[in-house]
């Protein structure tokens, strides 16, 4: 802990919601911690939402792989350099209710829906996100909402474990992202930095029984498999 400044041991301290502080003593204890680490030994099954906590309190989280006991590639993270502290995400309540009206700006805008799935939803179960995540992009004034979207949990964890493993987490080229499809779902050429498309689709109410009709036709191929080999017979 010596070798970093007293400013910046003091800004570690103070942090006392459970999940940042647990990534932060873990650090301070080890030098770094494992996404393996945060699943196993913490129970935090989505590790870049817990440095993602980190990270709003303005510390520097450097992201880079090691090679876990089964020779997979995993992320690792450490602290950065302490010069390059920016300043936290204000978490006082005049931000909070700012992002309750933007929250507000966004439904009226799009409706109640997923920017991802395109699924209208409860307002209480979607969650406002940068388009650009802060971590390439920076802050955005909330005042204009052109720069955030709606997103449900699932998408959220999603896009975060996407990016996270994109090459451009590192370039950071803000232009890169806002070409991707999880940035701008409505108008993309790649998604996370490959020349693909996607569509992402969620089976609900009497659909569900459509969704089981697909798991019997596709037997041992993949549903994704399936779903494609019919819209190429219907699109031909």
């Amino acid at each position: 802990m010596s070798e970093y400044p007293k400013a910046f041991l003091d800004l570690l301290e103070s942090v006392d919601k459970k999940r940042p502080r647990t990534v932060i003593e873990h650090i301070l204890k080890h030098g770094y911690v494992t996404s393996q680490e945060l699943q196993d030994l913490y129970g935090y099954h989505h590790p870049p939402r817990a440095i993602r906590d980190v990270r709003e309190y303005g510390i520097p989280i450097v992201t880079y792989r090691v090679a876990a006991d089964d020779g997979r590639s995993i992320a690792a993270y450490r602290f950065g350099n302490p010069d390059e502290t920016k300043p936290a995400l204000a978490k006082s309540a005049g931000r909070t209710a700012l992002s309750k009206r933007l929250k507000r700006a966004l439904i009226r805008q799009h409706g109640a829906r997923c920017f991802i799935y395109g699924e209208p939803m409860d307002e209480a179960a979607l969650q406002v996100d940068h388009r650009i995540p802060y971590e390439i992009g920076g802050e955005r004034d909330e005042s204009d909402a052109s720069g955030f979207m709606l997103l449900s949990a699932s998408a959220n964890r999603a896009k975060s474990w996407a990016c996270e493993h994109c090459e451009n987490w590192r370039a950071k080229d803000k232009s890169v992202c806002g070409r991707c499809f999880w940035a701008y779902p409505e108008s993309y050429d790649h998604v996370a930095g490959k020349a693909v498309k996607a569509v992402s689709i969620l089976f609900s109410g009497d659909e569900t029984q459509d969704y089981e009709r697909l798991v019997k036709l596709s037997g041992q191929e993949p549903i994704q498999a399936t779903i494609k080999r019919i819209l190429h017979e219907y699109l031909k």
